[in-house]
């Protein structure tokens, strides 16, 4: 390794002292205007530590031939046009870059060290170069060209002995924020010539134009920063640009809106991710694509030379594009790639559930049709024992029995059918309160089941499936309830306007941890009781009743079917 390599390497690895040397070697530079090849050389030596204080290319990347005929013919370019306004616009550069790395900085010391560098690229700016450009000497004013050459080395010592941070003294440390460096390049350039513009114009001296100009520049931040901040009653001008940056024109707005579209109009998971990638060939970035989603996959437009992925769950998204995309546009593609994805996630969320509700209607369908069977069945098994301990004198009584109990039964099993076919809807008609009661007395007849009477009203009519269903459940779940418990007595109760069935029985209360859940859901219990009240609840809610548990203590539990009042309270 040479000794300049060495050299460079240590200067690279201390930012610090390669900033302070590439300043100092402008200094005499700027100093050296009368020899122009001395002043030639160190700029040359000037810009050599500036390639390897520059934040873009690692200095350690070894050059092909392309890069280094490019330098080549910047230094050749250098060299052909040097001169102070080469020198005015080589400044600004510097002290634009040196700028953006300060917005990034959060160590104090460190911030100062960068401010007082571009305080120097600045102080060199407005008392040496520019002055020597002006036409007019006379209106320059009296020279600062001795301060300006005893002054600044002032600055250079003082950078000197600033602590840097740990991570700005090392290569590639320091960041460079280009939209304020590109900002910071416009400002000075407008600064420099609009010093010139009032100087040419109105014949006014270097320091007045100066001044003349800063305060115009910052008349028009003042306006700016007024109209950029939102405000009642007025939109400030950070969402227009922001919204811009954002969306880099219409092509993404519209793929948006066509995506919402598609979102609202299109069920199928598959399909709407198929149409929606489609789409994405009417941005003027994308030829073609692939995609893969699960176990589907899919194409849409060609194949092109650049490439690039964007993976995802369940959604792998591969992108064929005209150009290789930039940092930002690969940004936004992977925002539009999860929106994709999240909208593909959405669907098939919603068939899930589709799915789920579907197999619910069939499960609840089922149950109640279960219950529904299993109420015949013990109906059927009541007459099957009163027929088999009948004796010779009842056989007119039981005749009479079969004949008004065996129809009730096929008509029954009728609406079981019927809700089968149609599981949304209750089959059912109405039969007088007093014709269900005397049924009911019957078919419960030889049970442990009081029913006591009432005189009803000559129109008090009873639906009978919902009513039949309710009985059938809470008389079933007493009697099993009473072959644990014995004796239990049950008994019913029917309003004279049959708008209230009750069933008690002087068992045991339910219990704390069935409570709960009972006719709200169904829930797990040795007697029995759960699914069948939680659907039985469900069919009086459906038919304007309301199930409830009116009593609960040792000796007298109570359910009761009570018809909704009009205006929704129980």
């Amino acid at each position: 390794m040479t000794l300049l390599q060495r050299l460079a390497g240590a200067l690279r690895q201390r930012q610090r002292w390669l900033l302070i040397a590439l300043l100092g070697l402008l200094h005499m530079a700027l100093l050296a205007d009368t020899d122009r090849l001395f002043s030639m050389l160190c700029w040359l030596a000037h810009v050599g530590l500036f390639i390897l204080w520059q934040p873009f290319i690692y200095a350690e990347r070894r050059l092909d031939l392309g890069g280094l005929l490019v330098i080549a013919l910047v230094l050749a370019g250098g060299i052909v046009f040097y001169g102070w306004w080469l020198l005015i616009v080589w400044v600004i550069i510097l002290a634009a870059l040196v700028g953006g790395r300060v917005m990034f900085t959060d160590h104090r010391p460190t911030r100062v060290f960068y401010l007082i560098a571009f305080a120097y690229l600045l102080a060199a700016l407005l008392f040496w170069l520019v002055p020597r450009v002006v036409a007019n000497a006379a209106l320059v004013g009296p020279s600062l060209d001795r301060e300006f050459a005893l002054g600044m080395p002032v600055f250079l010592l003082v950078m000197t002995v600033l602590p840097l941070s740990a991570d700005s003294d090392r290569p590639g440390g320091g960041m460079v924020d280009l939209f304020y460096s590109l900002f910071i390049f416009l400002l000075i350039a407008v600064l420099v010539l609009g010093s010139l513009a009032f100087m040419l114009l109105r014949q006014s001296g270097y320091l007045e134009a100066v001044l003349n100009t800063l305060i115009s520049i910052a008349v028009l931040l003042l306006l700016i920063g007024w109209t950029w901040n939102t405000r009642p009653g007025f939109t400030g001008v950070d969402v227009f640009f922001s919204r811009y940056l954002l969306t880099i024109g219409l092509p993404f707005e519209n793929w948006l809106h066509r995506l919402t579209t598609l979102a609202s109009s299109q069920s199928d998971p598959e399909g709407f991710l198929a149409q929606a990638l489609e789409e994405m060939l009417d941005l003027p970035w994308v030829d073609g694509g692939t995609w893969l989603a699960g176990t589907r996959t899919g194409t849409f437009g060609s194949e092109s030379r650049f490439r690039q992925e964007f993976a995802g769950q369940p959604l792998r998204l591969t992108l064929h594009t005209r150009h290789k995309l930039s940092p930002a546009l690969v940004w936004h593609f992977h925002l539009l790639a999860q929106l994709a994805n999240e909208h593909y996630i959405a669907k098939l969320r919603a068939r899930e559930l589709q799915q789920v509700s579907y197999l619910r209607a069939i499960h609840e369908t089922g149950a109640r049709l279960t219950h529904d069977v299993k109420n015949l069945l013990q109906s059927l098994n009541n007459l099957c024992y009163l027929a088999q301990n009948a004796t010779g004198h009842d056989d007119n009584r039981l005749d009479l029995l079969l004949q008004r109990q065996l129809p009730q039964i096929t008509q029954r099993l009728q609406h079981t059918l019927a809700k089968l076919q149609k599981p949304h809807t209750e089959a059912g008609g109405v039969l007088p309160a007093e014709m269900w009661w005397k049924i009911q007395q019957q078919r419960y007849a030889g049970l442990p089941v009081s029913f006591h009477a009432a005189a009803f009203d000559a129109d008090a009519l009873v639906p009978t499936t919902l009513f039949d269903s309710v009985a059938d459940n809470l008389l079933q779940n007493a009697l099993l309830k009473a072959q644990s418990e014995s004796p239990l007595q049950v008994r019913v109760r029917l309003t004279p306007d049959a708008s209230s069935l009750s069933v008690c029985d002087t068992g045991t209360p339910v219990s704390p941890p069935v409570l709960g859940d009972l006719l709200r859901a169904p829930v797990a219990s040795d007697s029995g009781l759960g699914i069948g009240l939680y659907h039985a609840a469900q069919q009086a809610e459906a038919c304007g009743y309301e199930l409830r548990l009116t009593a609960n203590q040792p000796g007298e539990v109570c359910f009761e079917l009570r018809r909704r009042r009009p205006d929704g309270a129980g």
